[in-house]
């Protein structure tokens, strides 16, 4: 439903609240998505609120002077993997104001919740309940550990990943999710990608059991093949016929990186589930490389390199590419190693139209997928950068999109190439995020909009010099050209720099009513 808001009401609300203003932010092109607003006006927080938008200049405690810039929401990302305090400064350096590891997700919930609280960390944070971490917990029989490192570790084992589960398994697997959706978990995270050797009755089920509970369900469909069978077009099928099946909400993580050049014939079911109103939703990030581990089970089998159009030379680790010696050698020894795999060409106009087609969908919202920050530590292994500081260490390195999915999108899509409006692509990292998840996370309904009684999670950015620094050679650069990130009415990021004390996140949970 569209909110429209009369310019009396602009004015009835800053008069009566700009003498308690905590924050005014004044002269910005404010650019509300969900009203339809973009004009020049003031805004003013307080309590961490929305509690004027008004064309008459207001006062308060604190101003800030957003003339010539843009006042948007602030970012949503529901595909962050990075979950320390260097992600999310690094996060929030392009506007991120919050940032969700859904596709994977994490357990035990509540372990991992009570270890995100003890931190002081400067935008909002939450996690789905990860069916992987069921499934290793399952097959090796251990108990989950909320850490990356139990699902890194898990690499070198390929019964969980190729090994369909008996009655007994299933069971286990599902009481781990459920407890972690009793626990408040943000819907079922998939990483199907990981462990393509499930039953369909297994997918089946966990669509029931996030429906069961009001939820959605998060994937990483099973395959990433341009040939059939087992082809992409085949997994993103399998989605939407559970969805249809069971009446859940599921999403699809990056359907660009999942259907490598066979974008056009997955969107063509995307655009179809939709006209039948089939409840589904769909991410896409704006890079033609992903990032994964070496081991993953998309690169096993004789035939992958056929499947995925690739080989040794489309692996990244650090700044180098790989050789066929290298890559055999992590696979077999440190499968659990991060790599960027760069399964399109940026450079070529064929392979940039196959990724624009994902990015600028109008029902596709825009999700990172960012990943953790790495080093290689002193024994040649490599391990997840958990510091605080900043900047961080230059000896750290990721996947680019980890620093620059948004602004690349308001420098590239945007301001350099045309392709998409200013409202559109805010549209895209703010109110869709929030908007797939509202309908059971109440939370959401007041983020995502610059409106009056709206969280005040606010990013002001230069339209004009906005951008992503950050390389697949060197993607330790932050974003530029943001001047201002409130999240709940407080600094992350003051006159372009990042607050280092700012603890303003809060978790995003699930209400656990059932």
């Amino acid at each position: 439903m569209v909110r429209t808001v009369a310019p009396i009401a602009f004015l009835l609300a800053s008069c009566l609240s700009v003498s308690a203003a905590d924050i005014v932010i004044n002269n910005g092109r404010v650019i509300d998505p969900e009203s339809g607003l973009d004009a020049i006006r003031n805004v003013a927080i307080e309590d961490g609120k929305i509690v004027a938008i008004s064309e008459f200049p207001l006062d308060g405690e604190t101003i800030v002077d957003a003339t010539g810039k843009v006042v948007s929401p602030g970012f949503i990302d529901l595909h962050a993997h990075g979950q320390n305090i260097g992600d999310y400064r690094m996060q929030a350096m392009q506007g991120v104001t919050t940032a969700l590891e859904l596709e994977s997700g994490v357990l035990p919930i509540g372990e991992w919740y009570a270890s995100q609280a003890g931190k002081d960390l400067p935008i909002n944070y939450g996690a789905s309940a990860a069916w992987t971490f069921g499934r290793i917990a399952t097959f090796t029989d251990t108990d989950p550990l909320s850490t990356p490192v139990y699902f890194q570790e898990a690499q070198s084992r390929n019964d969980w990943k190729f090994d369909i589960a008996d009655t007994d398994q299933t069971a286990r697997i599902l009481e781990f999710v459920e407890e972690g959706l009793r626990e408040g978990a943000l819907g079922i995270g998939i990483n199907a990608g990981y462990a393509p050797g499930y039953g369909q009755k297994e997918y089946f089920a966990l669509a029931k059991l996030a429906g069961k509970y009001g939820a959605a369900t998060f994937t990483h469909v099973r395959y990433a093949s341009n040939l059939e069978p087992q082809s992409s077009f085949e997994a993103v099928k399998e989605l939407i016929a559970n969805a249809a099946l069971t009446g859940t909400h599921m999403h699809l993580c990056h359907i660009n990186s999942t259907s490598l050049s066979d974008i056009h014939s997955t969107l063509e079911l995307i655009n179809d589930a939709k006209a039948n109103g089939i409840n589904i939703s769909i991410g896409a990030y704006p890079y033609g490389a992903a990032n994964t581990v070496v081991g993953a089970a998309m690169f096993s089998g004789d035939d992958w390199r056929a499947r995925m159009s690739s080989t040794a030379e489309n692996f990244q680790l650090g700044k180098d590419r790989m050789t066929e010696e290298e890559l055999a050698d992590y696979q077999a020894n440190k499968p659990g190693t991060f790599i960027t795999w760069h399964f399109l060409d940026e450079d070529k106009p064929s392979d940039l139209s196959l990724l624009d087609a994902s990015v600028l969908h109008p029902d596709i919202l825009i999700e990172s997928d960012a990943v953790f920050w790495s080093y290689f530590n002193d024994d040649g292994g490599i391990s997840n950068y958990e510091g605080d500081a900043w900047p961080l260490p230059g000896k750290v390195f990721s996947h680019p999109r980890s620093a620059g999915t948004f602004v690349k999108i308001l420098r590239s899509y945007v301001r350099e190439r045309g392709l998409m409006s200013l409202s559109e692509a805010i549209r895209k990292m703010s109110l869709m995020p929030a908007q797939t998840l509202e309908a059971y996370v109440p939370q959401m309904r007041k983020k995502g909009r610059i409106q009056i009684g709206m969280d005040a999670d606010i990013v002001v950015f230069d339209p004009a010099t906005v951008t992503d620094n950050a390389t697949f050679e060197n993607a330790n650069q932050p974003a530029t050209g943001v001047q201002t990130v409130l999240v709940n009415g407080s600094f992350s990021v003051r006159n372009g720099a990042l607050v280092l004390n700012a603890s303003n996140g809060q978790p995003i949970r699930r209400a656990t009513a059932h």
